[in-house]
């Protein structure tokens, strides 16, 4: 598949379970996501807070997720970070197919110590993002935190979803890891099946 983003290639599909793999000059990203799994994650980026984040969405959502990223990080850490949201973005497109059947609303607010964080999210295709997150750092471990808010909008547009992520607290890692896990809540939430929905949830009778 081909677009402005770069080419991404899917390398396996089966049901809502995918592999897809993304080969810019600055980063090589590959990423499998199972919708239905047991949250198992195994992500390595080469950005430690940053694996831990993707992780606790993946256990939080009970999505079955492996990354595998490369990137200049001898640059800096922009690139590897967008171009992995980007990927896991296209890869929750990728894997919800036409989105038919599903709840495609989902909400969670989930709280870590001092910090509490809350995602409202709509998986039906219009990417749109609005993200306070207040750090009051530069970085968590080797993640500089003005990337958080970059990936997330980068996530967004290519998933086709419509983010509300907001959150307060007094430590960046709580603020952050409560943002994704909350996340990863809300997008189990919005991507399970509706047991009562036949076809997309819209009255227009598209998504997209």
């Amino acid at each position: 598949m081909t677009t402005p983003l770069g080419t991404l290639a899917v390398l396996e599909r089966d049901a809502r379970r995918v592999r897809v793999i993304r080969r810019t000059r600055e980063t090589e990203v590959t990423i499998a996501l199972d919708l239905d799994g047991t949250g198992r994650a195994d992500v390595s980026t080469g950005i430690g807070f940053y694996d831990h984040l993707l992780s606790s969405l993946a256990h939080h959502g009970l999505f079955d997720l492996e990354v595998r990223a490369t990137g200049d990080l001898g640059v800096d850490e922009h690139h590897t970070v967008e171009d992995v949201a980007l990927v896991l973005g296209s890869a929750f497109a990728e894997s919800l197919g036409d989105r038919a059947g599903i709840r495609r609303f989902g909400d969670s607010a989930v709280p870590m110590d001092e910090s509490v964080a809350t995602a409202v999210i709509d998986v039906g295709g219009r990417p749109y993002a609005v993200i306070e997150l207040p750090f009051r750092g530069e970085r968590a471990g080797a993640l500089p935190l003005q990337l958080v808010e970059h990936a997330l909008e980068a996530f967004a547009r290519t998933a086709g979803a419509t983010l509300h992520l907001r959150g307060s607290g007094r430590n960046d890692h709580h603020l952050a890891e409560s943002a994704f896990k909350a996340l990863g809540r809300a997008l189990r939430e919005a991507c399970e099946p509706d047991p009562r929905r036949t076809g997309v949830a819209s009255t227009k009778g598209s998504l997209g």
